[in-house]
């Protein structure tokens, strides 16, 4: 029941749907935790994370790369002097599995995002072998973006198990026309919309997300 997180692009809701999904299974009984492998910038989706599970663990645990410069994780790594490591990234994991029955894995910014000279998010989903669920920030543009994500994921022998529509901009044109666009086009199952808010608390939104087409996909 371990998941990882993608985006459309950054700031498209991950943290929110990653902590939503952690209070979810919380709230059925399940030991949780989330992880953000590599942060870049603040550290406030880690810090949101940590409050979300209810497994105790460390920082390090959750965050193995904590990056101050808000650029590209391969750009701020370099900054540093430091590259990022998939098999720290690894350990991290396995160490949150044997604690949690369910992890939720954030990624950072967009699937194909560089995370060092040769390796980018993709690579990172491929060598975790969860599961994704994407989030498709919906706003102009979200279509090429989110067709153009599903594309890469089925080119990697990846599962797609599910995604989600997050409301980006309160006046979208033809939001529910865009929305049945990638039902149609997308396989997966859509698990839920995420209304326009200015203050989204991922606890109430937990309850909105349909965690039965996610047990399907491990019957």
């Amino acid at each position: 029941m371990n998941y990882f997180i993608i985006g459309t692009d950054t700031g498209v809701g991950k943290t929110l749907l990653s902590c939503a999904l952690l209070h979810a299974f919380a709230a059925q009984g399940k030991r949780v935790v989330g992880m953000k492998p590599v942060a870049c910038g603040d550290n406030l989706d880690v810090k949101q994370l940590r409050a979300a599970g209810n497994v105790p663990a460390s920082i390090g645990q959750i965050n193995p790369y904590y990056l101050e410069q808000a650029v590209a994780p391969q750009l701020a790594a370099q900054f540093i002097g430091i590259t990022i490591n998939f098999s720290r990234i690894s350990e991290s994991y396995q160490e949150l599995n044997a604690l949690a029955e369910v992890v939720i894995v954030e990624g950072a910014g967009g699937f194909r995002v560089p995370l060092n000279a040769s390796q980018d998010g993709a690579d990172l989903a491929v060598e975790l072998g969860l599961p994704l669920i994407l989030v498709v920030g919906m706003r102009l543009g979200c279509l090429n973006h989110a067709l153009l994500t599903v594309e890469a994921i089925e080119q990697r022998g990846l599962t797609l198990a599910g995604w989600v529509a997050n409301v980006l901009h309160p006046d979208m044109a033809m939001l529910p026309q865009n929305i049945k666009l990638l039902r149609q086009r997308i396989q997966a199952p859509l698990l839920g919309e995420i209304p326009y808010q200015n203050n989204v608390d991922a606890r109430l939104l937990a309850p909105q997300l349909n965690l039965d087409l996610l047990e399907q996909l491990h019957d």
